[in-house]
C-alpha cells in the first residue's frame, strides 16, 4: 500500500512552482534524536558521506557534531536511501533534525514511494512527525509522516490546475 498517490501530490513536487529544495524537518528534536537518525542510517545500510567544508570524514557521534564552535563550518551528511535519491542532513541545531531533498529526483510514483518510506523510517524511529515545507515557506508543511496514522499524509490542499 502506498502512502500518497503521485497524481494527488505532484504539484508539491514541481520544482518550478515550489522551489527545488524543500526543507524536511523533525521539530522538537534532541541530540539523542540526531544520534538515532545516524544509527538508523547505519542499520539500514544506506550509502552515506559525512563532510565538514570540503573534507570527507568518518561519521562522528551526534553530540560531537552538534557541540562544535558557533563559528565552525556547518557539516552535512549525504544519505542515499536508494542510488537515485539523495538527502542532505544539515547539523544546524540540536533541537531540529533537518534535511533537504531535490524535487527533481522525486518525480513519479516510484520515487515518491521511496521518499515516503524514508520519512516513515525516520518518523517511526523517533516517534515524531517528519514534516516537509516548501522551499522558502518554513513552518507551513505540505505533507509529512503522521505518527498516529503510521504513514505520510497531506497537510495542505494540493493546488488544482
Amino acid at each position: 500500500m502506498v502512502d500518497l498517490l503521485w497524481d494527488d501530490v505532484k504539484c508539491f513536487f514541481d520544482p518550478d512552482l515550489m522551489g527545488s529544495l524543500p526543507d524536511v524537518r523533525v521539530p522538537n528534536a534532541s541530540v539523542e534524536d540526531w544520534q538515532a537518525v545516524l544509527d538508523l542510517v547505519v542499520e539500514k545500510g544506506w550509502k552515506c558521506q559525512y563532510s565538514e567544508g570540503g573534507t570527507v570524514l568518518p561519521v562522528p557521534r551526534a553530540g560531537a557534531v552538534l557541540s562544535r564552535p558557533a563559528d565552525a563550518e556547518c557539516p552535512d551528511l549525504r544519505v542515499w536511501p536508494t542510488d537515485d535519491v539523495l538527502t542532505i542532513f544539515r547539523f544546524l541545531a540540536d533541537d531540529e533534525v533537518d534535511f533537504d531533498v531535490d524535487l527533481r529526483e522525486l518525480q513519479g510514483q516510484d520515487r515518491l514511494d521511496v521518499f515516503c518510506r524514508f520519512l516513515g523510517e525516520i518518523g517511526r524511529r523517533l516517534g515524531e512527525p517528519v514534516l516537509m515545507d516548501l522551499e522558502g515557506d518554513y513552518g507551513h508543511p505540505v505533507l509529512g509522516f503522521d505518527v498516529e496514522a503510521d504513514r505520510v499524509v497531506l497537510l495542505a490542499d494540493p493546488q488544482v490546475r
